[in-house]
């Protein structure tokens, strides 16, 4: 059965992340004092008495300004009213019904019978007494709330859960493995704007507007039968350039979002130089055993010659060395040329992140590796690699049993590392090579 889908939606600042984080158990929501942060929506299973539903955060609606993003931020809002099963329309009991309040009113009133009026800041019952001021916005009575003290939030759920079919209660399934990508890169080199053209809907804000995208965005597609999770996060941005507060929180988002990430796609504008943030953001994903993909954008901005894909990859590598094993496409978000190839490549790294080397063909393979060059080192001490193991796979994780492990240099573990790769190959995935003694089951497997 579907997961039911429940909105919050409100005017800015009336606590709508505040009551996602709560309900959610998490901080995933940027919550801030400046109105307006939330501005795509994020979606977080949500569990009560043994019930799941999706629960949706949205930005605030606004309805006198004319800037662009506001206008999309209200696109984004009525996106989640159409496509949500239930609608928590959010008001601030400190402040009362304003007019505002009274034009989102209007627009949720056509879907009155799924939406549920909730006071959030009801502190005590002194605000409690004052909430028949939002009678005039047609939905009954106001349920009082304390989102960011979390009081009366489990009567709030119980209410909550009667709008809730039994027919349509999500079930306990047991999880799915799925790949997250994580699509990471500098402000305004268009991002938001490929998850578009591959989820084939408008269902991320895009703009001009450098740093539009503050949250790390989560959302499921399925590609040839197979279901992936994207992950659109914040534009990075120079630390000396971030501010405490609303960046901040966007930055570690990127950051979170790479880490529990499957493969990273990072994005490069084809038309600006490669800057030390993406050398950062590759170098902080390659050191955390991400598999990865570099993809230019915007190729059509640039005057094409002979080679000049060569060009662009040689001075990618010469500025980030460690970043040979990725494969590396140019793309269109604009046009669409070789969009295609992002999720070609996905799935041959998939392919490439679950092989496994027999052991004996691996151990053939790296005695004539070592035979070549001996481990060394500047004591003189001696040095012997027993055999190697492959012990996993995402990422392929190699053992190497020796007997002085702490003696192999990182000149030694990166020359085989590189012969592991001229010889399998493992296009994009990040290989883990772990260098260890002998324990009393490896002595007794040698004299076995």
């Amino acid at each position: 059965m579907r997961k039911y889908i429940v909105s919050i939606v409100g005017r800015p600042n009336v606590g709508k992340s505040t009551l996602f984080n709560r309900l959610s158990g998490t901080r995933t929501a940027i919550v801030d004092y400046e109105p307006g942060v939330t501005r795509d929506r994020k979606y977080q299973d949500v569990e009560w008495n043994g019930r799941i539903f999706k629960l949706v955060d949205t930005g605030g609606i606004i309805f006198d300004s004319n800037e662009p993003i506001d206008r999309m931020v209200r696109h984004q809002a009525e996106l989640a009213i159409d496509e949500s099963d239930a609608i928590i329309f959010l008001v601030d009991a400190q402040t009362g019904a304003t007019d505002i309040d009274l034009q989102i009113a209007r627009i949720l009133y056509p879907h009155r019978d799924k939406v549920m009026l909730v006071a959030n800041k009801t502190d005590n019952e002194k605000y409690e007494f004052e909430l028949f001021e939002f009678l005039q916005l047609g939905f009954g009575d106001a349920f009082p709330i304390a989102a960011n003290a979390g009081r009366n939030m489990g009567n709030f759920l119980d209410e909550l859960l009667l709008m809730i079919p039994e027919t349509m209660a999500a079930i306990d399934d047991q999880p799915v493995q799925i790949t997250r990508l994580a699509v990471v890169g500098k402000p305004n080199v268009g991002k938001s704007s490929i998850i578009n053209r591959l989820l084939g809907s408008d269902q991320l804000i895009v703009t001009d507007i450098p740093g539009t995208t503050r949250d790390a965005i989560d959302t499921v597609f399925r590609y040839y039968q197979q279901e992936y999770m994207l992950i659109d996060t914040a534009g990075l941005r120079r630390k000396a350039r971030i501010n405490y507060g609303v960046e901040y929180f966007s930055s570690m988002r990127t950051i979170d979002a790479v880490q529990r990430s499957d493969i990273v796609i990072l994005i490069l504008a084809a038309d600006e130089p490669v800057s030390v943030q993406d050398i950062r953001i590759a170098s902080f994903a390659v050191r955390h055993h991400k598999d990865i993909m570099i993809v230019f954008n915007k190729w059509d901005l640039v005057t094409k010659e002979t080679g000049t894909t060569g060009k662009f990859i040689k001075d990618l590598h010469l500025q980030m060395p460690f970043m040979q094993f990725a494969p590396v496409h140019f793309v269109s978000a604009k046009t669409g040329q070789r969009l295609n190839r992002i999720m070609e490549s996905v799935q041959k790294i998939e392919a490439e992140r679950s092989r496994r080397i027999p052991t004996s063909e691996l151990n053939r393979f790296m005695g004539q590796v070592i035979d070549h060059r001996p481990p060394t080192h500047p004591t003189g001490k001696h040095i012997k690699i027993y055999y190697v193991t492959q012990a996993a796979v995402n990422p392929p994780t190699f053992v190497f049993i020796c007997n002085q492990p702490a003696l192999i240099t990182e000149n030694y573990r990166r020359y085989i590392h590189n012969q592991i790769r001229e010889m399998f190959a493992f296009s994009g995935v990040n290989l883990k090579l772990i260098f260890r003694g002998r324990s009393a089951e490896d002595e007794a497997g040698l004299r076995r």
